[in-house]
């Protein structure tokens, strides 16, 4: 099966990797653009024998023009590559944002390209290694180029999940709090658990954070556990009081009352917390909140 030439602008850990895995699923790959050491040392390592062009050379040799770039350089990459005269009626233009749509190429668009969203929803390493899982793609595109985009997800060994234009911010906001919002809070939970006096806190958290996971990724709110959903309102001051009293910083604190807030309401709402415990709950964590605020005011 003859595939579409395809070049790619941006070497980061997204677009080299795309690069490779397309060129790997049988589309040439004509070029690609890199400036820094780190994404010239992606290419030499995952695309080695590609040629290293400018945006407007790739886009004038491929018939699939990937935009791997910054969300906040996109539409200025799009608007670039319109005034350069490299972009021509008919060519495909994708760009791997998660928050952007179709507008975001609205400068191709109007010279007659066929722009697609095509947002993989993973993290990369910008190593051989990703996409060893099959990842979902956030997908939008006009109704006549749907078949490529599913046809480039089945290449990747990927699932396309279709994103209407006007949601795609929700959409990247809830990768965003779930990965990444993520993220920051293991990473909190590892400083309290070394205050506490682990010496690894990777392996306390492992086993419980795995099988969290799992759980509501498989049961919802179901799999919620803890103080919060037992209505354990002496635990919960408790663990007020201790965070109060550690060495924390601000931030921690002020994570584990709002999301001890989003809990109780959750809780309260599937009907698995009764209405004056989650009251109760609310209350011990508003009072910390003002101890917080006058300890603030206090200059402490």
């Amino acid at each position: 099966m003859l595939r579409l030439s395809m070049g790619v602008v941006g070497a980061g850990k997204v677009g080299s990797v795309l690069a490779s895995r397309f060129r790997s699923a049988g589309y040439p790959v004509v070029g690609v653009s890199g400036r820094s050491a780190a994404s010239r040392l992606r290419i030499s390592t995952l695309l080695p024998g590609v040629d290293v062009l400018s945006p407007s050379e790739i886009a004038a040799r491929s018939d699939i023009l990937v935009l791997a770039v910054p969300d906040d350089s996109l539409i200025a990459v799009a608007e670039e590559l319109a005034s350069s005269g490299a972009v021509r009626p008919g060519q495909y233009v994708l760009h791997t944002s998660g928050r952007h749509g179709l507008d975001a190429l609205a400068a191709l668009t109007r010279l007659g390209a066929r722009p697609i969203a095509f947002h993989p929803a993973m993290t990369f390493t910008g190593t051989a290694v990703d996409f060893e899982n099959s990842p979902v793609f956030g997908l939008t595109a006009a109704a006549v180029d749907r078949p490529l985009a599913e046809e480039l997800v089945a290449a990747l060994g990927g699932v396309p999940m279709w994103v209407a234009e006007s949601d795609r911010a929700l959409y990247h906001a809830a990768l965003v709090h779930g990965a990444n919002h993520l993220v920051t809070l293991v990473a909190q939970s590892m400083d309290l658990l070394r205050t506490a006096g682990a010496e690894d806190p990777a392996a306390v958290l492992r086993p419980l954070l795995t099988a969290a996971l799992d759980n509501v990724l498989a049961y919802g709110d179901a799999a919620l556990t803890g103080p919060v959903v037992r209505g354990d309102v002496t635990t919960i001051r408790a663990h007020v009081d201790a965070l109060a009293a550690a060495d924390v910083d601000d931030a921690t604190v002020d994570a584990y009352l709002e999301l001890a807030r989003a809990t109780a309401g959750r809780a309260e709402v599937d009907q698995r917390l009764a209405p004056a415990v989650a009251g109760t709950i609310r209350q011990v964590l508003d009072e910390a909140d003002w101890d917080a605020m006058a300890h603030i005011a206090a200059g402490i």
